[in-house]
């Protein structure tokens, strides 16, 4: 069943990505987000730069761990019932306007180049330093199988090559299938993922978790806590994205 299941993933992989660069060469070089022409100097990028630019930075103050933009004094609640492992998270911009239209493009449209987009705003984040190990977050076998890749570990390969890390796929897996977290409140999220992770050859590593969006970080948390029990030396986390509201402030949403 492994194999076969690698198998099939790959063969998604390929189909998506052979659908994905017929319709761009179809297609003229315009912007998949604004339909703005894409100047040759931007060589084959799906997104121009005027859209990038306007994606907006999470800054902060926040939370040391969650990385929870919030008020000075403020006590952040979001990690306080984090199981042990994950140590920080950070985020490079809002999901908001074209960033979330990007994030959907990636998962649901087939679009798995725009990770290099996402990859960029990334880069700089601050777990992405020394010779840490790049860990996407593992789908289930049922959304990987309707999605054909995971747009995690497209972002992470994408970040490895700009970065110079190494990408282990192979060392966190998914052991079993959730629940769309989308309508659960926190502490749903929570018990949907409890030991939903399994962890393997992680001992001795910096690991760095990467994801797209992160909403409460239930889980990246659970993934953290695997990589913990699984001997990692630090377990670490950056997303393209955060959803989450700054507290005390108006959501990014209605900004």
């Amino acid at each position: 069943m492994p194999r076969f299941v690698e198998a099939a993933r790959h063969a998604g992989v390929a189909a998506a990505r052979a659908l994905a660069g017929v319709e761009r060469w179809l297609l003229p070089p315009a912007c998949l987000l604004c339909d703005g022409q894409i100047p040759a100097s931007e060589g084959d990028a799906l997104i121009c730069g005027l859209c990038r630019s306007r994606w907006r930075p999470v800054s902060g103050p926040w939370c040391g761990r969650c990385g929870q933009p919030s008020l000075a004094g403020v006590e952040c609640r979001l990690c306080s019932t984090w199981p042990a492992g994950l140590e920080r998270v950070r985020s490079a911009v809002w999901l908001a306007e074209t960033a979330r239209l990007a994030v959907h493009h990636l998962k649901y449209q087939g679009w798995w180049r725009i990770a290099e987009a996402l990859a960029e705003a990334m880069c700089g984040l601050e777990p992405l330093t020394g010779q840490v190990s790049l860990i996407p977050v593992p789908l289930g076998a049922r959304r990987l199988r309707e999605r054909g890749y995971n747009q995690s570990e497209q972002i992470a390969a994408a970040v490895g090559r700009r970065m110079g890390l190494a990408v282990r796929a192979d060392l966190l897996v998914r052991v079993r299938e959730t629940t769309t977290q989308t309508a659960l409140t926190p502490e749903g999220r929570q018990a949907n993922v409890l030991r939903a992770f399994r962890a393997s050859g992680a001992a001795g590593l910096r690991c760095v978790l990467v994801d797209d969006v992160f909403t409460t970080g239930a889980n990246l948390a659970e993934a953290g806590a695997a990589l913990a029990r699984g001997g990692a030396d630090s377990v670490e986390a950056v997303t393209f994205a955060r959803a989450v509201e700054m507290v005390g402030q108006p959501s990014a949403e209605s900004r």
